[in-house]
Parts: structure tokens; sequence; C-alpha cells
């Protein structure tokens, strides 16, 4: 199977898991290893997320990782480090499944960036078939679909993308309104208070804004006692801590198990 028909099949299976009310595991990735990547992989989760905002990795490590994951079967998104056209472009041309676009505060802003994900005339991503997503050349048929075979991830992290969250949500193209907690709990004036009531009504009205609109809420949790604290909410898309952060803590803990 080519690698945009197997990004085609990832992206079918996970909106019907999606649709069927699953709660979907992922991890970030910060490390840009593809080992790392397979690491977690293998360990069953079910997506990845290379992080090219925050994370050690940059596109030229991206194709070594996007490789693993299709070998994997697992889906793979990337983190963008910013908006712009051509960072989106070049993600998608490389075969990722889909696009978290950080800190959007408003839906004109929203609306911008999904048209990045889409060929003319629903939006303005660049024509070309000779990359690795069309099998370099040898499958341009995939053109047809491809509008239809992104996923993306809008992060609500101000309040500002808070106070119009319901025109975000639909936006034609938007399927996850994924909360950054610590950049939404820093701007709510309750910074890594996760129980507030400020950032808990915040989470309540992403909530709310997703089911209305018929998509995703997801949400980053630090380990997986609060995953599943997120899941037991109505996050359906919940990434638990990165590659890099579930590797100190393991390591982290088992030293002080034996030093105690």
């Amino acid at each position: 199977m080519s690698s945009g028909e197997t990004s085609s099949t990832y992206v079918d299976v996970l909106r019907g898991r999606l649709a069927a009310g699953e709660t979907l595991y992922g991890t970030f990735l910060g490390l840009g290893s593809a080992l790392a990547t397979e690491a977690c992989a293998v360990a069953g989760f079910d997506w990845l997320l290379a992080d090219l905002e925050h994370g050690g990795g940059g596109e030229h490590t991206l194709l070594h990782q996007q490789v693993v994951a299709e070998a994997r079967g697992v889906p793979m998104f990337a983190r963008v480090e910013s908006a712009e056209r051509i960072r989106t472009g070049r993600l998608l041309d490389a075969g990722v499944n889909g696009i978290m676009f950080p800190r959007l505060d408003s839906v004109e802003e929203v609306r911008e960036a999904v048209r990045h994900t889409r060929y003319p005339p629903q939006g303005d991503r660049g024509v070309a078939t000779y990359n690795r997503v069309y099998d370099f050349g040898l499958r341009p048929e995939g053109l047809t679909t491809a509008n239809d075979r992104v996923v993306g991830i809008v992060q609500v992290e101000s309040r500002r993308a808070l106070s119009v969250v319901d025109g975000i949500a639909a936006v034609a193209g938007v399927d996850v309104l994924f909360v950054g907690p610590r950049d939404l709990s820093t701007d709510l004036g309750c910074p890594g208070q996760f129980d507030h009531p400020d950032f808990r009504k915040a989470l309540d009205r992403v909530l709310a804004a997703a089911n209305n609109a018929g998509i995703a809420a997801g949400i980053l949790a630090g380990d997986e006692s609060q995953a599943a604290g997120y899941g037991a909410l109505g996050f359906r898309f919940v990434g638990v801590g990165s590659d890099a952060s579930l590797l100190a803590r393991t390591a982290s803990t088992a030293l002080a198990n034996l030093r105690r």
C-alpha cells in the first residue's frame, strides 16, 4: 500500500472510531527521534503527534518519524510551529495525517489556517504530485480525495479563542478542538491550576462547543490518571504527556523506588 493510500486508511479509521464515541489516547513526540516514535507506536497509542512547536525535532526529522509510524500502523499528526501556508503544505506532502494549529485566537485565523490544508478552490495548498504522499508522481489520483483526508486540530489556548469557541468549532475542516492546558490556564490567570473553577468552566465550554458542532474535544494530560479524568469528562482525543516526559517520569520513578 502506498504512503498516500495508507494515510487515507488511517484517517478513515480514526474518524470512524471518534464517530462511534471512542476515546482515543495518543502522545506528543518531542525528541525528534524515529526510535522514540517507534517505541511509542508499539506501546499501543491510538495516534502520535510530532511537536514542531516546542519539541526538539523539526521538518528534517519528521520524515523518519512518519515512515516509522506508517510501518507500525499508527496515525501521525504534526503540530506546526506557525500557521504559515508553507509549513502546513510541507508536512502534508511528507504524509502526515493531520495538522495541529497552536494559538489561533479568532474564527478568521482558523479559517485561514484550515485553508492551508485544502487544495483550490476550497483552500490554497500548493499543488504538486512528485512528493512522497503521492508516491513521487506515481499516484496523482490521490489529489481528488486529498481535501477530505486531512484531520484539522485547532488548539484553544487563550481567552480570545475561548470567547469565540463556538464559531471556531463550526469552521469546516476543524475535526478536533484541542485544549492546551498550560497556555489556557495561564491566560485565565490560574497557571497550572487545572482544578480551578475558571479552568473547569473553560473545559465545559470547549466540550459544549465540540458537541454542538459534532466534532471531538481533545486535551493534553500530564499522566494517565489525569488522562482518565479528562476522558470521563467527555474529551475523546486525549494526549498523554510526550515521549520525553514519559521517559523522564518512568526513569525518575524507578530510581526513586530503588533508592528508597
